[in-house]
């Protein structure tokens, strides 16, 4: 186990590689989107359920991710979530079959929902003294892993599998499956598994903090996936369809910068209520940017969108570590993660509702505003101290 002088290095690492293999073959499906939808003949209605499987996923195998951990210890569990995510993604394209994209599709959405209530656990079992630093590591992993699949997959791994999705799907396998075996090879396993006689998994729902994490982690994330999921037809919807491009990839690269500046001042800003709501706050004042007339601000909005959420994930994802005794990080997140991602599934689909019941555009900024306010008022009843261990 570190100690709270010196930092290894190598652990950083497979916690950034995992948390990269958490988004990576995820965000490998938009790209070739209009492949699949041409080769399978797939209607817009199963081209929302392919895209949103995963992110349901994650919700609901929470927490049996959960009772994996009780049962066979965190370190375990993430080697088995991340070598399912690589079978699985390298399966989704064999046929090509309808029922075998949706079928592994769920089984890689599962392995993923192993693994993060996995990854706190080990932050707080590696990095007890540095939670708030390894916590930004795996998470700017996450953001480099989607921003690598979704600007790689075109212009380098299409024309290296001679345009074959069922192929590129079969590359973005490999880096799982490499992080899976260096993770047995390089990776403590001491003292990682608890007594499955003893071992708890199933969240205490009688826990305020449970809730109230839930609600900051599902409205940042309501945030981030609102935005991420209207922009472009809301900018198509202000006669502006040339900033789509630019306003996605200002959302997905102002979020690296949020990881950065929690590596660097993490200590100051870990379980303290004041950067929720602040970037909640920041978020707010950024979707109104949204609806400005201006290129450039349409652009900074954006950016700043992906700030303020970004800085939410890993402040949230971090808390688990930080709040709970070691044999209960898995319990407090698995809560959490359950709560945010079924927030973050409902709010966007009732944006969009409101959206199609009203016809006016402004509505599309209402599931990131949602989200923000929703993380505001979580944070301001959260009770931020750490629990005494008996």
């Amino acid at each position: 186990m570190a100690d709270g002088r010196t930092v290894d290095w190598p652990r950083l690492l497979l916690l950034w590689l995992l948390g990269a293999d958490l988004r990576l073959t995820i965000l490998a499906v938009p790209p070739v989107l209009p492949l699949i939808h041409r080769d399978l003949h797939l209607d817009e209605k199963m081209v929302a359920a392919l895209t949103g499987l995963p992110v349901l996923l994650f919700g609901l195998a929470a927490i049996p991710g959960s009772l994996l951990i009780a049962r066979i210890g965190a370190r375990r569990a993430a080697i088995l979530g991340v070598f399912v995510v690589s079978l699985a993604s390298s399966l989704r394209g064999l046929g090509p079959s309808l029922p075998m994209l949706f079928g592994m599709t769920i089984v890689m959405g599962a392995g993923v929902a192993v693994m993060q209530p996995a990854l706190p656990a080990l932050v707080g079992r590696w990095f007890p003294a540095r939670v708030p630093l390894a916590t930004a590591v795996y998470a700017n992993g996450l953001l480099v892993g989607e921003m690598l699949a979704a600007s790689l997959t075109i212009p380098l791994i299409l024309p290296l599998t001679g345009g074959s999705w069922e192929r590129s799907f079969l590359v973005w396998s490999a880096p799982p499956l490499v992080t899976a075996l260096l993770v047995v090879l390089f990776a403590p396993s001491g003292a990682l598994v608890p007594d499955a006689r003893r071992a708890r998994w199933w969240p205490d729902w009688h826990d305020p903090r449970a809730w109230l994490l839930g609600l900051v982690s599902g409205g940042g994330a309501a945030l981030y996936f609102g935005c991420n999921a209207f922009l472009p037809d809301y900018l198509h919807a202000l006669g502006r369809p040339g900033l789509v491009d630019a306003g996605l990839t200002a959302l997905n690269t102002g979020q690296l910068p949020a990881s950065f500046l929690v590596m660097a001042y993490g200590p100051r800003l870990a379980r303290r209520r004041t950067p929720f709501i602040a970037a909640a706050l920041l978020g707010l004042v950024a979707l109104a940017g949204l609806a400005v007339p201006s290129a450039p601000v349409i652009i900074a909005a954006a950016a700043l969108v992906g700030f303020a959420a970004a800085i939410t994930l890993i402040l949230t994802l971090a808390l688990p570590p930080l709040l709970a005794a070691p044999d209960e990080v898995h319990r407090l997140a698995a809560a959490m993660l359950a709560l945010g991602y079924t927030l973050t599934f409902l709010v966007p689909y009732l944006g969009g509702a409101i959206w199609d019941a009203t016809h006016l555009t402004v509505s599309a900024l209402l599931p990131g505003a949602a989200g923000a306010l929703i993380v505001i008022a979580g944070a301001a009843l959260i009770d931020l101290r750490p629990r005494a261990v008996h």
